[in-house]
């Protein structure tokens, strides 16, 4: 998804990418959702609370601030980025931007941003919005990593 994410949007024009974004982004973070819940659910059934270690209280816990990060980015700051993605479209098409390939904004796109208030602040919004939803996609690839940690530190085990 996120090699994805950089080739399209270096080869689609800006609002063709934002659109397929803005479709395909719910499906991944349901599914991560699912998936982290998923994880959760079945290390928890498997480790029945009166017995567990200290290590497997932190696998819970990890398991719980996964769920957790996946699912605010899901019910919250993934659709608040598409819908001022989209809003932000809406001024764009009117001053007939959007059809630019490429990433990063073009030169009418930051006049455009310095011109109009009301797009500056989608503007800053977006970037927060962005940030915060990239950071519970990262708190869940960390989380991932420590419970394949975890998962590998105990093969031999198996």
């Amino acid at each position: 998804s996120l090699l994805a994410g950089f080739v399209m949007g270096s080869r689609l024009p800006r609002h063709t990418y934002g659109f397929i974004q803005h479709e395909l982004f719910p499906y991944y973070f349901h599914i991560g959702s699912a998936c982290a819940f998923l994880n959760l659910t079945l290390f928890a059934m498997y480790h029945p609370s009166e017995l567990l270690s200290d290590e497997q209280m932190t696998q819970i816990f990890v398991f719980f601030v996964c769920v957790a990060a996946s699912v605010l980015n899901t019910q919250w700051f993934g659709q608040v980025t598409s819908d001022i993605v989209a809003d932000m479209h809406l001024v764009e098409r009117s001053h007939g931007l959007g059809q630019e390939v490429g990433l990063f904004a073009s030169k009418s796109c930051r006049q455009l941003r310095a011109s109009n208030p009301s797009y500056g602040q989608l503007s800053r919004q977006l970037t927060l919005y962005w940030a915060l939803s990239s950071l519970c996609n990262l708190c869940c690839i960390v989380c991932n990593g420590l419970s394949l940690y975890y998962l590998a530190a105990r093969l031999s085990a198996l």
